[in-house]
């Protein structure tokens, strides 16, 4: 099947259906099997990150690149934890919000322009942090080989974009050095003499530490956030903060574990008049997960930032980081469990850290 083609039966299958958020495809991330040729032409590989398949490449050379070195993350496959990237980028499609949300164009519409991200998106905005620059820190790493060049195809009349390893690393150098530690970090990881777990909870934290100061790079997409309505803007301020918790812990977001948590997520742009526990066009699984995302944002903010800072100071130790990580499954995957649970425990462990 043609790949516009398959990228049009997904969008279609996304609107039609509502049980649940589309990120996978047989087993894999959206597309995993339809970006045909990755390889570089004359030793420069040139990717367009405005097109839905050029940024699904992006993750499929990074982690492909870096499986071979990722033997800390455990048995079995899949376990990168740079698969909750690309799950996400295709929830966002899937979801309708990497489309314009200007309604001026086309672009990421079907029919229109279905492979098309727009640059007025906040949401493709904020995922560009967690993929062009992680993606120019892995050529620099050489993981990709000696001698690759890469161009990232620029926007004109854009401005917050970098699209070099030189110029990323003078605009948002916390995120690119933290980037280029994390990958480093897996190349030396083979000759430490460490537990294993101690490995991997090690690197994990590398990996965290970067995405959350690319996170932060990703203020400026802030202007953007004018676009969305009310309760997506809760939603997304939500969506960020939960990266705090996840980022402590030490996730590990390989890709069954983090379809678990993405599947969930809402499969539709939220409007004005969505109100969690009952917008009709989402399923109950869905308004759940809005629900717990809200309920955990609004408790740090009346907390003023309270709950993040006491989770953070909770999460002190390898032990406790495995807790956290199986506390966060409940709290998110399991509808019985509630806030006052989540509270208690979560001072409980803060107390045993002190």
């Amino acid at each position: 099947m043609p790949r516009l083609t398959v990228l049009s039966f997904l969008l279609t299958c996304a609107v039609s259906l509502s049980s649940s958020a589309i990120v996978v495809d047989n087993g894999m991330p959206l597309l995993w099997n339809q970006l045909g040729d990755l390889s570089p032409k004359d030793g420069v590989l040139t990717i367009n990150p405005w097109h839905i398949f050029n940024r699904m490449a992006i993750y499929r050379l990074m982690i492909d690149a870096t499986n071979p070195v990722m033997d800390p993350m455990g048995p079995g496959e899949n376990q990168n934890p740079m698969f909750g990237l690309p799950l996400q980028l295709g929830w966002m499609l899937t979801s309708g919000r990497l489309a314009d949300p200007t309604g001026t164009t086309n672009c990421g519409m079907d029919p229109g322009e279905p492979a098309c991200i727009s640059t007025a998106s906040w949401w493709a905005c904020e995922n560009y942090f967690v993929s062009v620059l992680p993606f120019l820190s892995v050529v620099q790493n050489k993981f990709l080989g000696e001698d690759i060049q890469v161009q990232i195809q620029p926007v004109d009349g854009v401005t917050e974009y970098c699209n070099t390893y030189a110029g990323c690393l003078a605009l948002f150098p916390d995120a690119m050095t933290k980037w280029d530690n994390f990958f480093k970090g897996l190349l030396a990881s083979g000759g430490s003499s460490a537990p294993d777990n101690e490995k991997k909870d090690t690197l994990l934290g590398l990996y965290w530490e970067a995405h959350m100061a690319s996170i932060d790079a990703s203020s400026a997409c802030d202007a953007r956030k004018n676009l969305l309505s009310g309760p997506e803007l809760s939603f997304a301020n939500a969506w960020l903060n939960s990266t705090q918790y996840v980022a402590a812990a030490h996730f590990q977001s390989g890709l069954e574990l983090a379809t678990k948590f993405l599947e969930h997520l809402p499969s539709q742009v939220l409007k004005e008049d969505d109100v969690a526990p009952n917008i009709e066009r989402l399923s109950q699984e869905e308004n759940q997960m809005l629900m717990t995302f809200t309920w955990l944002d609004s408790i740090n903010t009346r907390m003023s930032g309270t709950l993040v800072s006491v989770w953070q100071k909770a999460m002190c130790t390898v032990s406790t980081r495995e807790k956290g990580r199986a506390l966060l499954e409940r709290i998110l995957l399991n509808t019985d469990y509630n806030a006052i649970g989540f509270l208690g425990d979560v001072t409980l462990m803060a107390a045993q850290c002190a």
